[in-house]
């Protein structure tokens, strides 16, 4: 059995867990500015526990394409508000999507159980921060930074790429004291990353599980699915079910998402069927 144990809680990995999506910002690309009042975000967040999300995770700066740099203390007034109000209410996992050393530590005080992190622990004391609070962490691969990631990506051989960067931050997490088993692995996608990029990523879901870890799979809403479909984001849903239960099929086994009850679902209907073929 695969249990992973996130601050207080612990959850069984064999399983498919959803994590949802909740962006206290005003420029996220899908909900900017939807939920970035401490009212709006608990509704959502209960929102999403209710339709089953193991996972809340919170992002006080956004890292789409071309998005403008949060100062330190911006960022820290926004995540903490919010970790502190939804632990407080709910018995839930937060996961902090930052790369921002001080919000590691301090929503680590206020009781997160993950450390999302985007930029792979590369920020100056961002490895030392996440080692110190004993927490679990994501590791995603991104070429570049969100100010300039989408101008023209290019790889030598994309998997071998990603693959040799991700087994580097590994053994630059675990020399600063972060345990093997507590590293999440995502391949990133739309962070540096033409369509075709990240169609190849997809279909290589079991090369990165490969590696020994479990893998975080985001896709929600993204623009590689607005390109397969041309709809906007508000019509990406079944397009982003499409890519997540490719991946699912794969063995990726967590999920972060915007539309949580439809991905509960299909998860749950998926996991069965392939628990009475194993029988």
């Amino acid at each position: 059995m695969s249990v992973m144990v996130f601050g207080d809680k612990s959850l069984d990995l064999s399983h498919p867990r959803v994590m949802g999506i909740l962006n206290v910002t005003p420029d996220s690309f899908s909900d900017g500015g939807r939920h970035n009042t401490l009212d709006q975000a608990l509704r959502q967040a209960e929102r999403m526990l209710e339709e089953g999300a193991d996972f809340i995770d919170i992002g006080g700066e956004s890292t789409r394409p071309g998005a403008a740099v949060v100062g330190e203390q911006e960022e820290l007034d926004r995540v903490l508000l919010a970790v502190e109000a939804i632990k407080a209410r709910f018995d839930t996992i937060i996961s902090v999507d930052t790369s921002t050393p001080s919000v590691m530590t301090e929503s680590y005080k206020l009781g997160a159980g993950l450390i999302n992190d985007v930029r792979a622990l590369e920020r100056d004391g961002a490895l030392q921060a996440a080692a110190a609070t004993g927490l679990p962490v994501c590791l995603m691969h991104m070429r570049g930074t969100p100010q300039d990631m989408q101008n023209a990506p290019s790889y030598t051989d994309l998997v071998e790429d990603v693959e040799r960067y991700l087994a580097e931050r590994i053994e630059a997490s675990v020399a600063a004291g972060i345990k093997a088993d507590n590293i999440i692995l995502d391949p990133g996608i739309g962070f540096g990353k033409t369509l075709v990029h990240n169609t190849t990523l997809l279909n290589y879901t079991e090369r990165l599980l490969a590696m020994g870890h479990e893998v975080l799979i985001g896709v929600s809403r993204k623009t590689m699915i607005g390109d397969i479909l041309n709809v906007p984001v508000a019509e990406r849903l079944y397009g982003t079910m499409g890519a997540n239960a490719s991946t699912y099929m794969k063995g990726a086994r967590i999920f972060r998402v915007h539309d949580v009850k439809p991905h509960v679902d299909m998860l749950k209907v998926m996991h069965q069927i392939e628990e009475s073929r194993n029988a």
